[in-house]
């Protein structure tokens, strides 16, 4: 086999699967161990995967500022966000940071409950602003337009004096074996402090962010404890034997 065959098929076999291992692809190939992890260089370098120990993944999809996310599946990251907004309890202290998915959640969220919600997004704040029963907490910082999100020192410093009861957490990619990550090194640092602050993390995952990888780690995916998945999303057994509650939406 041609070394750009190869490449195809390694391709096709991340597009299925969403990773690939090292030895699996060394046996199928009948090639070395040290051949693959070159493929596997070349192909991290033209983008089509991330390295990891043993293997590669899916690098997680940079969909762009969040207008433009708010343009893509809105029917999924809608029966996503209604199981979400299920599982918030009356009187609970709740973080909701950036994120198109969030902003459904959001949304979703019914108005007859008692809660205190803290957001970096003006967007969540102003959805929850006629809710008669919320007091909404905004954290300042610089804003990122890009990110549609308040981020930086200020906005890190004023989200660690929160204890809060769950994190709604404006997930980029997760992965049973390498954790939950995120694109964005400022968003990074305020999700770690927010996942530090609170008792529950909740997780909505369209299908192209489960079993991805990106370049900040944010924490082990067994910090998660509820994961919200779409209907028809891949196995999650290896999410289940972490001790994640695996919601499947619709």
């Amino acid at each position: 086999m041609l070394t750009e065959e190869r490449f195809d098929a390694i391709r096709g076999l991340l597009g299925r699967n969403g990773k690939v291992l090292a030895a699996e692809l060394a046996a199928r190939f009948n090639v070395s161990e040290d051949t693959i992890r070159r493929d596997l260089r070349e192909l991290a370098r033209q983008g089509h995967c991330r390295r990891v120990y043993g293997g590669a993944l899916l690098p997680t999809p940079d969909l762009g500022t969040l207008t433009a996310r708010n343009a893509t599946q809105a029917d999924s990251k809608l029966a996503l966000a209604r199981v979400a907004a299920g599982l918030v309890r009356n009187g609970q202290t709740i973080f909701i940071d950036a994120g198109s998915t969030n902003l459904a959640i959001a949304h979703a969220l019914p108005r007859d409950l008692n809660l205190t919600v803290v957001t970096n997004a003006p967007l969540v704040a102003a959805v929850l602003s006629d809710h008669p029963g919320y007091t909404v907490i905004m954290l300042g910082g610089i804003y990122d337009q890009q990110k549609g999100a308040c981020l930086g020192a200020q906005t890190v410093r004023e989200a660690g004096q929160i204890f809060a009861d769950m994190f709604v957490l404006g997930l980029c990619g997760i992965d049973a074996v390498m954790g939950v990550t995120a694109l964005d090194a400022a968003e990074a640092e305020l999700k770690r402090v927010m996942i530090q602050q609170s008792s529950l993390l909740l997780a909505a995952a369209t299908t192209d962010k489960l079993g991805t990888i990106a370049p900040f780690k944010l924490a082990d995916a067994a910090s998660v404890d509820h994961l919200i998945v779409e209907n028809g999303a891949a196995d999650m057994t290896a999410y289940s034997g972490l001790d994640i509650e695996v919601h499947v939406a619709g």
